[in-house]
């Protein structure tokens, strides 16, 4: 029994250790990050305290109440000394109550306008979210390309190695020239060199990786290697697109009919407000009890009192004119980038399938040319040397045009906000 529970213990280690070397995809990253990244977490915060302050717009002005002396004389002893004036009475003790009675179309105007503002809240959360992708898919695929040139190094240094020891075992043995010699030893420890240099950058694509998850700056991990090609086609420079897509445009829209909301709640504060007055009053001496009961309205449109809230109309809609010539410049810049863009990664394609069909496999097959004349003492180390340098820096041009043009299509993604 003790065994066996040791050797489940062991198994289970076994099985976390692999799940946590378990290479995270792209769609694992941007996942994690909407999930996690508490930039988001602020809007979706500030979106709902706008709901919850909306409940509020439905609220009375709280009621008035007072108590005191009313229409008592100053001087209450001449009155004593008179009764004939004891029977009008010195006075009165008075409670007032007063209550004013909303305007409904008032509060839904307001209650309108304060739920309509966490749907900016909710645009800007995409905005947020588009923005943080971007900066996940930049470190991935940077990663990504880090990783590729690690394994081209990595060969580099077989292959090499293999240069060093051929060449001392032909000297040793008088069938080689040394010439080359030196040169292979200092490739091979700039190879080194560069190989700590990527080790490095893999370590910063990881802490900006971690950050961006919320997760520990050293947490590990490594990344899924594969990547996928998009298609965007031409229709997505058309201008309708492009609005549907954008959420900042979208943003902006909202806030157009936040402001036309607002407006609205500005001009029902000039609709009139009734309200009720009632004061029972209780005589002092020979008066009898009384009561007043008043009906009351509020004038807000009068001409001396409805200046701010009319001004204050005005002022929105030259804001919405605003936002609309906003609008139109960042549909005019998101549409010259997406054009550039897409124009840029068409050209990137077109440059990487000729590395792919051509240039890196003709180099190979030079190499393996070489390497076999090598091998049969039928050619130098020096030309050996030649053609595998050749092949190295053309396979790292690759890698190269890889990168950019694998954050060209990420950029144009960011531009899009295609998931």
């Amino acid at each position: 029994m003790f065994k066996r529970s040791i050797i489940t213990a062991i198994l289970a280690g076994v099985a976390m250790s692999l799940q946590a070397q378990t290479p995270m995809t792209l769609t694992d990253i941007l996942t994690t990050v909407e999930k996690n990244n508490p930039g988001l977490k602020m809007y979706e915060a500030e979106a709902r305290a706008f709901k919850e302050a909306a409940k509020g717009a439905y609220s009375w002005m709280p009621p008035e109440a007072g108590a005191g002396i009313f229409m008592t004389p100053y001087n209450t002893k001449e009155i004593k000394a008179n009764p004939a004036m004891m029977n009008e009475g010195m006075g009165f003790f008075m409670v007032s109550a007063q209550q004013m009675f909303p305007n409904r179309k008032k509060q839904d105007a307001e209650a309108d306008w304060m739920r309509s503002m966490s749907t900016v809240e909710t645009e800007k959360r995409k905005v947020a979210l588009n923005e943080l992708r971007y900066a996940a898919k930049k470190s991935y695929y940077e990663w990504l390309v880090l990783q590729k040139r690690q394994m081209v190094l990595d060969e580099g240094s077989r292959i090499l190695d293999f240069m060093i020891k051929s060449a001392e075992i032909r000297y040793k043995n008088g069938l080689g020239k040394i010439s080359a010699y030196y040169k292979a030893k200092a490739a091979l420890a700039n190879i080194e060199n560069m190989k700590l240099m990527l080790d490095n950058d893999i370590r910063l694509k990881r802490i900006m990786l971690n950050s961006l998850m919320y997760r520990k700056v050293d947490h590990e991990f490594t990344i899924d290697t594969l990547y996928t090609w998009k298609d965007f086609p031409a229709s997505i420079l058309d201008s309708a697109y492009l609005i549907d897509r954008r959420s900042d445009i979208q943003a902006l829209q909202r806030n157009i009919e936040v402001n036309n909301l607002q407006r609205n709640a500005e001009l029902a504060k000039l609709k009139p407000e009734f309200g009720i007055k009632y004061d029972h009053m209780i005589g002092l001496a020979a008066q009898p009890s009384q009561f007043s009961l008043m009906a009351m309205v509020k004038l807000p449109l009068a001409k001396w009192s409805s200046k701010m809230n009319k001004a204050k109309a005005e002022s929105l809609v030259w804001q919405n004119e605003s936002l609309k010539s906003q609008q139109q410049m960042i549909l005019n810049e998101a549409a010259g980038m997406a054009g550039s863009a897409r124009t840029e990664l068409e050209t990137k394609k077109k440059q990487m399938r000729l590395y792919e069909t051509q240039i890196v496999p003709a180099l190979q097959r030079n190499f393996q040319t070489m390497q076999l004349g090598y091998e049969q003492n039928t050619e130098e180390l020096f030309e050996l040397f030649d053609a595998w340098e050749a092949l190295n820096m053309t396979r790292l041009e690759y890698l190269d045009q890889l990168k950019a043009a694998l954050l060209l299509q990420a950029e144009l993604e960011k531009i899009l906000e295609v998931k």
